[in-house]
């Protein structure tokens, strides 16, 4: 049996849990996640939309956003993490979509990836250049996404203690 992810630990340590969306890497975050012991006490699922058509009636990506800006965006990163938090109830939503190649998609290079993680007051994207082949690709985007949550999830300790401290009168 292998060890847990550092960062399903922390998730298990602070009680929050994690839900996936994912389309570049194919179910890899989730495999991840899952990869060791305790996962279940964090990871609560994932869906893999890799057609658009799935982000659209199965994630409820809305139409116009995917029709305004395509699926490799910030804008469908950030609903899909959004939706996939919402739908699974998880505390954190997480998200990929890009090009892994071969080929360009929506006028975006191969390489191009957005990472959405989606809080509970708040959501950050990142928009990545990713060098390498097919694979190298994805697994530098489930990195990246892992330390995506990593930091959300030290944004959001700090405004928690922030508001603790405003509540007590430190602040």
């Amino acid at each position: 049996m292998t060890d847990p992810d550092p960062i399903v630990d922390r998730l298990t340590d602070e009680g929050a849990t994690v839900a996936t969306a994912e389309s570049i890497t194919g179910g890899r975050l989730a495999a991840r996640l899952t990869d060791g012991a305790g996962a279940s006490s964090a990871f609560l699922g994932g869906v893999v939309t890799y057609a658009t058509e799935v982000k659209i009636s199965l994630l409820g990506v809305p139409e116009a956003l995917v029709d305004d800006h395509g699926v490799i965006s910030a804008e469908c990163a950030r609903s899909m993490a959004e939706n996939a938090r919402s739908l699974l109830g998880a505390t954190y939503g997480v998200s990929t979509t890009g090009v892994a190649g071969p080929d360009t998609q929506e006028g975006q290079p191969v390489g191009t990836v957005f990472i959405a993680v989606a809080a509970p007051d708040d959501t950050q994207v990142l928009e990545l250049a990713l060098d390498g082949d097919r694979s190298e690709i994805q697994a530098a985007t489930v990195a990246r996404a892992l330390s995506a949550l990593g930091d959300m999830m030290d944004a959001v300790g700090r405004s928690s203690a922030g508001r603790a401290a405003e509540h007590s009168g430190l602040g």
